[in-house]
This record gives structure tokens, C-alpha cells and sequence, in this order.
């Protein structure tokens, strides 16, 4: 789906229709609650999630919900994610299929952990 760039994530999830749409709040309301402190923005044209970096995007395509956790995010959880399509920094979920909300927010915990850890290694510097 190209759009213009969204200048907010209302703006971006307005563009998608149901049954697409449902599972893309279903996702937001998951990255929520895994990352409360995270500030929303739009990133690369796609919702993300950002604290001292972004920790993950995700968005809607035609089959498909991408989560983009980048490529530390996916490697990390390769056994886990065995039953999905992933590529480097990608992972699609099918819209037919339930979202895995624990492995989302593991996945997620993970990013956010990545990056305090980063941002501690800055600090020393």
C-alpha cells in the first residue's frame, strides 16, 4: 500500500480497512503494553516504537502484518519464530492466523534491553 507519509500513527492505521486494520491495532495495543515508556512515532514511513533508538516498526502489507524488530530482534528468536516467514529484520504474520502476543513482546523486551545496553556502552565512551 503506498500512501504518503503518515504524520502520525492514527494517521498511518486510517488508511487500512477491516479486517487489516484490526490486526494492526491488535498489535500496536500489544507493543503498548510491552513498551509503555517508548515513545510512538513514525519511522521509514511505518510505525515504530523509540526510546534511545528505535526498538521496532511494524505494518500492513497485502498478506501479511510485518514486524520489523531488526535483524538482532529476529535472530535472537529464530527457534521461536521457525512457523513464520522471516528475512533479516523481518517477520511476517499472516492475517489469518492469531497474533503471538507473548513472543511479540519478548521480542520486543528484547529490542528495548539491546538498547539500553547500547546507550549505557555511549555513555561510558
Amino acid at each position: 500500500m503506498m500512501n504518503p507519509k503518515a504524520e502520525s500513527v492514527e494517521e498511518y492505521l486510517s488508511w487500512y480497512k477491516s479486517p487489516i486494520r484490526e490486526k494492526l491495532d491488535q498489535m500496536r495495543e500489544i507493543l503498548r503494553k510491552a513498551l509503555p515508556e517508548a515513545k510512538e512515532v513514525i519511522s521509514y514511513h511505518m510505525p515504530a516504537y523509540r526510546t534511545t533508538e528505535v526498538l521496532v516498526y511494524f505494518a500492513g502489507a497485502k498478506n501479511h502484518l510485518g514486524f520489523y524488530p531488526t535483524n538482532s530482534g529476529v535472530e535472537e528468536f529464530k527457534k521461536e519464530l521457525a512457523g513464520y516467514v522471516t528475512s533479516k529484520g523481518a517477520i511476517q504474520f499472516p492475517y489469518d492466523q492469531p497474533l503471538p502476543e507473548e513472543l511479540i513482546i519478548h521480542i520486543a523486551l528484547f529490542r528495548k534491553e539491546e538498547a539500553q545496553r547500547r546507550a549505557e556502552q555511549k555513555k561510558k565512551k
